[in-house]
């Protein structure tokens, strides 16, 4: 290569450099902050999941105490000064209803319409309640109130299904219609979604009622 070719590369070369240099004393800010984003973007959420992880040990360290109190009043009177956030107001009003079913009845049969109705609980909690609520609630729970719960909560896709499922069938044999329970227990079998524990339970009624499984 000619002098002046050279000449003309090396003018070339230091022209980008400091085009180069420019662009960076320009816009190198921007480079800088996306990497402090990044960084400090990652540091939150790690901060994030290990207060998210205390809080929700600290929580159940304190269902546990709560619970380990020896009268249900004393356990009831534990839960209530839990300070919780979310959904685990609703965990507590269902552990409180609970115990209160033990001493005050007709306390937990409020208590469970409650969170029942509540709508800042999670859906699942809801029904929870509600089921709950049938279930100890028996005849004092007007036979057309229950019924008509159990058929919302049994609809197919619904997380209680197969416990309200068997809940149909045994208000079914309250009104007489044996075939109906039957007709009901037997469905409730052939779906997949049922617990073991569940499966035996409902086998057995079927036996008892002179159905085949």
């Amino acid at each position: 290569m000619s002098n002046p070719d050279s000449f003309i590369t090396e003018v070339t070369e230091e022209l980008r450099r400091d085009r180069m240099m420019g662009y960076l004393r320009r816009y190198g800010w921007i480079a800088v902050l996306a990497v402090l984003l990044i960084v400090g973007g990652t540091a939150w959420n790690e901060w994030r999941k290990a207060s998210e992880r205390a809080s929700a040990e600290a929580f159940g360290d304190a269902v546990l105490a709560a619970l380990e109190n020896d009268a249900p009043r004393d356990r009831v009177a534990a839960l209530a000064q839990i300070e919780t956030t979310g959904a685990q107001a609703g965990l507590v009003q269902l552990l409180s209803a609970g115990e209160l079913l033990e001493t005050d009845r007709a306390a937990a049969l409020v208590a469970l319409q409650q969170a029942a109705e509540d709508a800042e609980l999670p859906d699942a909690y809801r029904q929870v309640a509600a089921l709950k609520r049938v279930i100890a609630g028996g005849a004092d729970i007007p036979l057309e109130e229950r019924a008509a719960l159990l058929e919302r909560l049994s609809q197919p896709g619904q997380p209680m299904r197969p416990l309200a499922l068997e809940q149909a069938a045994l208000l079914q044999l309250e009104q007489g219609n044996q075939e109906r329970a039957i007709e009901i227990l037997t469905d409730l079998l052939s779906q997949s979604d049922v617990t073991e524990t569940l499966r035996r339970r409902v086998t057995q009624l079927v036996v008892a009622l002179g159905g085949e499984v």
